[in-house]
């Protein structure tokens, strides 16, 4: 069920009218609600991932208890041991097992060895990144002693299957959406009405943004060979922002949907695009993954609080790990090794808590500067997303052979039936659109935050891009 479809807008219609309206005083009622209408929307697409996801909250709500009641040590690190390899065994399996298995044949190949191993076609569960981490989250930080369990099955049982974000985040730490579960909600008009700007400009997003730059981009990167420079170049920056409208769009969609259900889930994304260096970057880009990778992998490793040789390994550790997170190839994992190269200088420099303040440009030299490093540092992330996007790390690097050894800038017709530019125009209008909001969550402010509204409503009627078949990317990792 996609938020861009016909079929979420009736479920949701449904949902809001029997949540806000038979259910409205009645706490527990609307929870339980809130946990059938999230299994009914993640059971959508596989009747078989309910099974996961059911047992994975079951196994963390049990140790989740038992780590609250127990005073060793010893005992408190193997139930949290049980969490942890039983989450990270379920994403082993149903992501990574055929790529390994897969690897395997192939080095047995390399060394003349033939093998009878046969690789397995795993479906992989919607989501079952996400909602892994987010309980693995609820687990340690008990253990930590930073929160106590929930005593309330089906509190906990909603806070892991809530539907906005299950499937592609934000990732949700318990310590903030948990207790939200607890407190009575009341329907606030200026908070839904925030909610639902953020739901249109995340359909904008993703609907005439996202959507349109991936026919564009699946076109150049699948016949990259035959394109010029200026069509390669199109296409990573069609790309840059595909991933962006489609990640950011159903982020903002999943946070609106919440706020009209009266909830609170934090920013996943802040105009990473903007950023003066990686640093920022990885502050503004998908910053639940940064933050859980910060808190219980990089801090737990030392951090930054190491000497040299330490703070070089964390620093691979957390990107690696971050890249493979993504998905089961080695692409994901250059991509990793991409940004750890670019962030260490910074790190080692002491520059990387360097840009906390707000950005502008403007006709001095701080403007000026701001303006060249933003562009440079966009520029390193464009390189990097080539890696991300190619099928192997060999078509990356013919990718970018290519790029830079055509020395073409002439438009060309494609296969789609429409010059390799039109797209732009539309990321040209979105980027000053951004820009001018750089300092909001949306461009809907102002005294005439009605007019924009409208405006976007009506582009995404005329440009939207309404095609089931087009998933949001991150349903794949």
């Amino acid at each position: 069920m996609l938020f861009n479809s016909f079929t979420f807008l009736f479920f949701f219609l449904v949902v809001f009218y029997l949540y806000w309206f038979p259910l409205k005083h009645k706490l527990k009622a609307q929870n339980v609600f809130i946990l059938v209408g999230s299994y009914v929307f993640y059971g959508w697409w596989d009747l078989r991932f309910l099974i996961l996801i059911v047992l994975s909250t079951l196994v963390d709500f049990y140790v989740g208890r038992e780590l609250d009641k127990q005073d060793s040590p010893k005992k408190r690190k193997w139930w949290l041991a049980i969490s942890v390899i039983f989450n990270l065994g379920l994403l082993c399996y149903f992501k990574y097992f055929g790529f390994f298995i897969e690897n395997l044949i192939t080095a047995l190949e390399h060394v003349g060895v033939k093998s009878n191993i046969t690789s397995l076609n795993i479906i992989l569960p919607v989501g079952i990144s996400f909602y892994t981490f987010q309980t693995m989250s609820y687990t340690i930080d008990i253990y930590r002693k930073q929160i106590k369990h929930t005593t309330s099955l089906v509190n906990f049982a909603a806070f892991v299957a809530f539907f906005p974000q299950l499937v592609a985040g934000p990732i949700e730490r318990a310590s903030h959406l948990l207790p939200q579960f607890a407190k009575k909600r009341t329907f606030d008009y200026e908070y839904a009405k925030s909610g639902v700007f953020l739901v249109v400009w995340g359909l904008l997003k993703k609907m005439v943004i996202a959507d349109t730059c991936a026919t564009y981009v699946n076109v150049i990167f699948n016949d990259y060979e035959s394109m010029n420079t200026l069509s390669l170049l199109l296409g990573v920056i069609y790309f840059a922002f595909q991933i962006y409208g489609d990640f950011s769009g159903y982020s903002d969609i999943a946070i609106g949907v919440s706020r009209i259900l009266g909830f609170d889930l934090k920013q996943n994304f802040n105009k990473p695009y903007f950023s003066r260096s990686i640093a920022e970057f990885w502050r503004r880009w998908h910053i639940s993954l940064s933050t859980w990778f910060r808190d219980y992998l990089y801090i737990p490793l030392g951090g930054s609080r190491v000497k040299p040789i330490l703070k070089v390994r964390n620093v691979f550790a957390i990107f690696l790990i971050s890249g493979f997170w993504h998905g089961a190839n080695w692409t994901f994992v250059f991509w990793g090794f991409l940004h750890a190269v670019y962030f260490l200088p910074l790190l080692l420099l002491n520059k990387n808590r360097k840009y906390l303040d707000q950005i502008s440009v403007g006709f001095n030299k701080v403007g000026f500067l701001n303006l060249w490093h933003i562009c440079g540092t966009f520029f390193l992330v464009l390189i990097a997303w080539v890696f991300f996007r190619a099928d192997t790390i060999t078509d990356a690097f013919s990718y970018l052979e290519y790029l830079v050894t055509d020395l073409r800038f002439s438009l060309q017709y494609l296969t789609i039936e429409r010059y390799n530019v039109e797209a732009f125009i539309l990321i040209l209008f979105f980027v000053i659109a951004e820009w001018l909001s750089r300092n909001y969550e949306h461009p809907f402010v102002g005294k005439f935050k009605s007019l924009y509204f409208s405006l976007s409503v009506l582009i995404i009627m005329v440009f939207g891009v309404y095609s089931e078949h087009l998933n949001f990317i991150y349903f794949q990792f």
